[in-house]
């Protein structure tokens, strides 16, 4: 295979809601370009995408493929992401590292929920889109629909390349109005019949002609006055104008396939190589020093690598990027994150499970390397005297979670270790072995997402495992002032044990100051501040201690006892064993004894006082409540409110987007256990949504109520 020079190589994105057709697309690049010798097909099974066992056991896209065709001289790397919304963390990891998205659309349903999510992301990533209506020979289709929906989503930036002459089983044709000819294909597809434009097809071919001129023509200004005087642009002045409204996000053309018949597949790779931006024509990717670096042949060498597969009878496959420089076989390279050196033993470029080895590959291009010794996802190789290091992905905030335990106890090791591993595949999973809830957490995208890793760790891993609702990290505060002493006294011969403590404890805010006297049934309590300490607490919250001690009655080297077992306390709180938080604690009297007092007494009597005090302060439990937006289609919208508000939501705000009503709300986590699976369910898969955690909320008091009786019963029993 030849060497492709960095102005030879286009990286593309192919993105689509389930059932789009994506897999089915590549099979016909893949053979149009004669990196494969027949078609597969996820009927049986044999595609190059999808070709995990966990992909055909479900029938959809878990990982992103990554592939390769050449056309015309041009190398297209292109990267097929799943389509499900549990699975963005493929399309966000591709569309970091392409520089343009194909966006396929379902020619039965049209614009989707999952076309508004995969367009969101390339906005936020500010990368060029094509619009492709898939499967027009599907009786369903409506064509013009399609393009009426894109227009009321997306604007006038929509603009058709092309259009079928007819949908349905009998799609055979469609007007090219860029090229203004026909094509049309035999039943078996593949090589087109290239035409002239029929007679009775000319007065629309030529109105959406103008439209396409116009808008090229509008992305640079030399363009803009010849169109004004001429009122028509040469092939190749139009292809130069889409190329720039495609970069700059001016314009999204629309192209036509059918990919299950092989046809407009070739035209469709013949605009990619022609028209298509380039690696160097997009945007410089920033590095984690603020420096742009782009994608120079003759700069340092620096590999990005984005992605990281699991292949049965191999191992690792690790999957990069040419920052920039070049890559040869038998480089040796520095792991920029790890400290590690490295050896590129080998280098390929891939379709799927296929792997082509070559000896080199320039700035911009794509490839993967086996066995490396010690790369991991998101980490950079550079070569002598480069630096760089690239953080450039960020994905999504979870959004469904469950504890995870293997059904044999002795497998936690090995479970453990998988999850780790099976993280590195992909990112959005994330583990965490929560201390505080006592429970091995696996959060993900949604319940599908989950599924398929239950599904892998029994299947692929052997090992059983059942999921269960992950506690809730509830937290405790206390809501008036209270006072308490506590004495601990033990004599059990030699040496006893004496400490006691008195203190107040109120609720913390920032910046409140500190009273001179407090009044505790008709008692007042004269305050001198005498030192503070103020701790921000890991799990959230502030817990300030004031030394108060007036005429040396507890010894100052006693206070960090007290204040250790005060600690101690609060990360077990009184109500339910959850986390304290916002307290303010002020020790103002004790007593000492000269041979038994010692650090544990005081401990101890520090963290029974505090604990005393504390249920006497009006103790409150708090709840974490997450900021969440639902995009529901508006026919949806009551049954989406309904059941919202049964889950306690509080709704901030509605509003329209672009064919979709987005719900703004503020909900316990509590309630939000099942609430992708609900989601799905209400709305036939058609709605999704994001959240992310805002802040903590007093419980209502019923809940509150219910909670410290579960506590209270489940402690009776242990």
């Amino acid at each position: 295979m030849k060497v492709y020079q960095t102005n030879e190589i286009k990286n593309i994105s192919l993105l689509g809601s389930s059932g789009s057709g994506k897999t089915t697309l590549v099979e016909a690049m893949l053979f149009e370009s004669g990196v494969i010798k027949r078609r597969g097909s996820v009927a049986a099974k044999n595609t190059v995408s999808d070709y995990f066992p966990v992909e055909q056991e479900y029938g959809y896209s878990v990982f992103s493929t990554v592939f390769h065709v050449e056309w015309n001289n041009k190398k297209l790397n292109m990267i097929d992401c799943p389509g499900a919304d549990d699975f963005v963390g493929g399309a966000v990891t591709a569309l970091n590292v392409t520089d343009t998205a194909i966006l396929l659309i379902n020619g039965q349903y049209g614009v989707e929920v999952g076309t508004q999510n995969h367009f969101r992301y390339t906005e936020k990533f500010n990368k060029p889109v094509i619009f492709l209506v898939n499967q027009l020979d599907n009786e369903k289709c409506d064509y013009d629909n399609i393009l009426e929906q894109l227009k009321e989503a997306y604007g006038n930036k929509v603009i058709p390349v092309q259009y079928p002459i007819a949908t349905g089983p009998n799609f055979n044709a469609l007007i090219d109005v860029l090229l203004m000819k026909k094509y049309s294909w035999k039943p078996e597809g593949g090589a087109p019949i290239i035409e002239d434009i029929p007679a009775e097809e000319m007065d629309k071919a030529m109105e959406m002609h103008k439209a396409l001129v116009e808008a090229a023509a509008e992305n640079e200004e030399e363009l803009m006055e010849k169109f004004f005087e001429q009122e028509s642009l040469s092939e190749d002045e139009m292809r130069e104008g889409i190329r720039m409204g495609l970069a700059n996000r001016g314009m999204f053309p629309v192209f036509c396939v059918c990919a299950g018949k092989d046809m407009g597949v070739r035209r469709l790779m013949e605009f990619l190589g022609n028209v298509v931006p380039f690696v160097s024509d997009m945007p410089k990717v920033v590095n984690t020093e603020g420096k742009e670096v782009a994608p120079d042949s003759n700069g340092p060498s620096s590999l990005y690598f984005f992605k990281t597969s699991v292949e049965p009878h191999i191992g690792e496959v690790s999957y990069f990027k040419v920052m920039s420089g070049k890559v040869k076989e038998g480089d040796d390279l520095t792991n920029a994150n790890r400290g590690s050196k490295e050896r590129i033993a080998q280098i390929y470029v891939v379709a799927g499970p296929n792997r082509i080895k070559v000896e080199e590959l320039q700035a911009g291009d794509i490839g993967a390397a086996v066995k490396l010794k010690d790369v991991k996802t998101g980490n950079t190789l550079n070569g002598k005297d480069c630096s760089y290091k690239f953080d450039f992905i960020k994905y999504p905030n979870s959004k469904y979670s469950r504890a995870i335990k293997p059904v044999n106890e002795a497998d936690v090791e090995k479970m453990m270790s998988v999850l780790n591993r099976m993280r590195e595949e992909d990112p959005t999973w994330v583990i965490e072995q929560s201390k505080e809830l006592r429970q091995t957490l696996v959060h993900g995208q949604g319940e599908f997402h989950l599924r398929t890793l239950k599904w892998r760790l029994e299947h692929n891993e052997k090992i059983a495992i059942k999921f269960e609702e992950p506690r809730i990290p509830y937290r405790e505060t206390i809501t008036k002032a209270a006072r308490a002493d506590y004495r601990h006294k033990k004599q059990s011969g030699g040496a006893g044990q004496f400490g006691e403590v008195h203190l107040i404890v109120e609720p913390y805010k920032d910046g409140m100051p500190v009273p001179d006297t407090y009044k505790f049934n008709g008692q007042e309590f004269k305050i001198s501040v005498k030192g503070v300490e103020e701790i921000s607490l890991d799990w959230g919250g502030k817990l300030v201690f004031i030394n108060s001690i007036v005429g040396g009655s507890i010894d100052s080297r006693f206070m960090p006892a007290i204040l250790k077992g005060i600690m101690a306390r609060m990360e077990q709180g009184p109500l339910t064993g959850s986390y304290a938080r916002d307290v303010r604690v002020i020790v103002y009297e004790g007593k000492m004894h000269p041979v038994d007092s010692n650090e544990i007494s005081f401990m101890l009597a520090g963290r029974n006082a505090f604990s005393e005090a504390f249920k006497n302060a009006g103790p409150k439990i708090l709840e974490p409540i997450y900021d969440v937006e639902v995009f529901v289609p508006s026919d949806k919208m009551g049954d989406v409110m309904g059941d919202l508000q049964g889950r306690r939501a509080i709704i901030m705000g509605m509003s329209s987007e672009k064919g979709f009503e987005k719900l703004v709300a503020k909900i316990p986590l509590k309630e939000m256990s099942s609430y992708s699976t609900a989601l799905s369910s209400l709305t036939g898969g058609r709605a999704s949504f994001i959240m992310k955690f805002a802040n903590y909320e007093l419980v209502p008091v019923d809940v509150q109520d219910k909670l410290i009786k579960e506590f209270e019963a489940k402690h009776a029993e242990e």
